[in-house]
């Protein structure tokens, strides 16, 4: 009680001007929390004012889950993305790229270099072979209207 007593307090006069508006609040609500305590003394122990909090409270089940949050990619469709979530999953992104690199070289090709050009050659002949008749015979029409024009 003797601490109570010794506590200066500001008078109604000052506390109601608007510089001290903070400090009015502050004793208000911790005089309201002393009527609280007055009030339920008998039912709150020791333990139950230091004791912590034993729950968390998630606004969202996506942590409870171990979901993903944001843009996903499967299957190398946005590799930009799926390196992103390897760097935070905290995959090794270097095994990962070397991995690929030589999946890349043991990819072997299917028809070799000199067969395509081979076969590429010849589309081409066939090609020139079917424009050559035609322009022959454009070339044809054209002599044939000059001859008969002169």
């Amino acid at each position: 009680m003797s601490v109570k007593m010794n506590k200066v307090q500001l008078s109604k006069g000052i506390l109601q001007m608007k510089f001290m508006s903070r400090t009015k609040e502050k004793l208000d609500k911790e005089a309201d929390n002393e009527k609280g305590r007055a009030l339920y003394a008998s039912e709150i122990t020791d333990k139950m004012l230091n004791e912590t909090v034993k729950y968390v409270i998630e606004t969202s089940y996506v942590p409870c889950e171990n979901l993903i949050e944001g843009r996903v990619s499967y299957g190398g469709m946005n590799p930009e993305i799926e390196r992103i979530l390897e760097i935070e999953s905290g995959v090794d992104v270097e095994k990962r790229e070397r991995m690929e690199a030589a999946k890349q070289a043991k990819m072997e090709k299917d028809v070799p270099d000199g067969e395509m050009a081979k076969f590429y050659s010849s589309v081409v002949h066939t090609i020139n072979k079917k424009y050559d008749n035609h322009k022959k015979r454009l070339q044809h029409k054209s002599l044939m209207k000059g001859s008969k024009q002169k």
